[in-house]
């Protein structure tokens, strides 16, 4: 069946293409009785709004775009990344919105595909992850005046940050109150804003308890989690406890303590997913919910797209993580049952 457009309400109801335009829109100048014909006949024949056209008019491109320098078989490991898109495009489905979403292979190709949506007017906003240092992309997107927002970020006379120190402490503190003294932190790439944050965060919270932290740079792969943990247990001497970045990392390293037979160990995990829930055994880590955090970010990034240069909008604070404890937590020496 062909797609019932404006022109063919128009005809078939002798009024003028406007006439029927403003009946549809809900806009004045048509008189109701005309208007209570056009809706009518709209819904008799299933007429539907066309999404390029009203973006048009609006000047709004009724979309959100998310650039991932990634591949698409990469982020189907990634438990945390599908939660967070499933929070996004909720968000954005609730507000009539839709979700552009670009793989891309380098710094370069981001930029590039910025400047198109840009040109095109492809999207109203975009949302920005993994923001590194001295990052390019909020002075390119300033620039081309595209509105945007760091996930998870709050916006504050620095730039942005995440206060990761607050999960940072959550996580030593957990660990200082096991007994634990000689800890190890295997991050994710340094480059990026949240690592270094945490990094800092556990060497702080170490320092305050007294603790010894060791820190190590890992990739956010389970294989290489499991080497980089093999290394630290030959190389550190008294290590008691891993504090890993990510989930899939937490379940490499756990993976690694198994076949050196250090079952004494103890393992928290900086996300938690059904990776950590289902592991045996069961590994501690933060409760951070993408979910909601996706939902919540676009849901501010439209408020942002509407509302444009509102600094408010970027002083939200985030919903605070909890920590899940599970056997994975243990005190210094003891072994699993």
């Amino acid at each position: 069946m062909e797609r019932v457009t404006i022109d063919d309400l128009a005809a078939r109801l002798g009024l003028s293409r406007a006439s029927v335009s403003y009946a549809l829109n809900g806009r004045p100048g048509v008189a109701e009785e005309t208007r209570t014909r056009v809706l009518e006949l709209a819904d008799e024949l299933g007429w539907q709004p066309s999404v390029s056209a009203r973006s048009l008019s609006r000047s709004r491109a009724d979309a959100v775009g998310l650039v991932l320098i990634r591949s698409p078989e990469e982020l189907g490991s990634e438990p945390y990344y599908m939660g967070l898109l499933s929070g996004i495009e909720s968000a954005l489905s609730d507000a009539g919105r839709s979700l552009m979403i670009r793989f891309v292979p380098d710094v370069k190709s981001e930029a590039d595909v910025y400047r198109r949506w840009t040109a095109e007017r492809r999207v109203d906003g975009v949302i920005l992850t993994d923001l590194r240092l001295d990052d390019p992309r909020p002075a390119l997107l300033n620039d081309l005046a595209l509105p945007y927002l760091v996930h998870n970020g709050r916006l504050t006379e620095r730039g942005w940050h995440f206060e990761n120190d607050r999960e940072a402490r959550l996580l030593v503190d957990h660990l200082a109150g096991l007994g634990h003294s000689r800890i190890a932190h295997i991050s994710g790439p340094i480059d990026l804003v949240h690592e270094v944050e945490r990094r800092e965060g556990i060497r702080l919270g170490a320092e305050e308890h007294g603790m010894t932290a060791v820190s190590v740079v890992g990739d956010y792969s389970l294989d290489r989690s499991h080497d980089l943990t093999g290394e630290l247990m030959r190389q550190q001497d008294g290590l008691t406890a891993l504090i890993y970045s990510s989930d899939l990392m937490a379940v490499g390293g756990q993976a690694a303590l198994r076949q050196l037979g250090r079952d004494d160990v103890a393992v928290v995990s900086w996300d938690d997913s059904l990776l950590c829930r289902s592991a045996r055994p069961g590994i501690t880590a933060l409760q951070r919910d993408p979910y909601q955090a996706g939902l919540r970010t676009a849901t501010e990034l439209l408020e942002a797209v509407r509302r444009p240069g509102d600094a408010e909008l970027y002083l939200v604070e985030p919903k605070p993580s909890h920590l899940a404890v599970r056997e994975s937590s243990r005190p210094p020496g003891q072994r699993s049952e």
